[in-house]
């Protein structure tokens, strides 16, 4: 007859290969095959390319910060492949807003230029770096992040890689004041008053 130690083990075993069978479930689902071919059926060469990316090569800064995906929309090949990657452009002085990948870490590489980055953690902690050419930095999954530009006169590139094919992407400027929260849940939460947040609204809404 098993002893209560012994039934201890074995459930502590069971939870323990649950949590690792959740934690292999949080990402994207594997597939059965080498990749998933197009509706139509047709694969070669093509198929596997993306070009999106030549408009970067050669081209000046854009006036404003700019992003190019290669995700599961833009590129149908990753479907299954777990992976996607960005190209972000930042003018000097510009910023990517603090926001969140809920379906994946980012690993970031700066081509040139100079970035202040930082995300803060379940525990309210800040971590910041500022990145030199050919430095990379981790965003842990579903943490909020940023990324600044604070040179006046240089702009920067990076190249920024996640771990789902379509790792999502929330920013919290947006989801908080252009959605429909209503300004009184938002002046409550943010101790402040209505007007304020109007006023932060419009300015938001007067960005390009």
């Amino acid at each position: 007859m098993p002893s209560r130690t012994s039934n201890l083990k074995f459930f502590s075993l069971l939870l323990s290969s649950f949590a690792i069978v959740q934690m292999e479930m949080a990402g994207d689902p594997d597939i059965l095959t080498d990749f998933i071919a197009p509706p139509n059926g047709t694969v070669h060469a093509n198929f596997f390319t993306y070009i999106g990316f030549r408009v970067v090569v050669g081209e000046g800064p854009p006036a404003a910060l700019k992003v190019l995906k290669a995700s599961l929309i833009e590129f149908p090949a990753l479907n299954g492949q777990s992976v996607s990657y960005a190209v972000i452009q930042f003018p000097s002085g510009t910023v990517n807003p603090p926001h969140t990948h809920l379906r994946a870490a980012e690993l970031l590489l700066l081509v040139y230029g100079t970035l202040e980055v930082g995300f803060v953690d379940t525990k309210d902690n800040l971590f910041t770096q500022t990145l030199r050419p050919g430095d990379l930095f981790v965003f842990p999954k579903g943490l909020l992040h940023f990324q600044y530009n604070a040179d006046s006169q240089k702009p920067a590139l990076a190249i920024a890689a996640f771990g789902s094919a379509s790792a999502g992407a929330v920013s919290v400027p947006g989801a908080l004041f252009s959605t429909s929260i209503g300004d009184k849940a938002l002046a409550i939460s943010f101790n402040t008053d209505v007007a304020t947040l109007q006023k932060l609204k419009a300015g938001l809404a007067s960005k390009p």
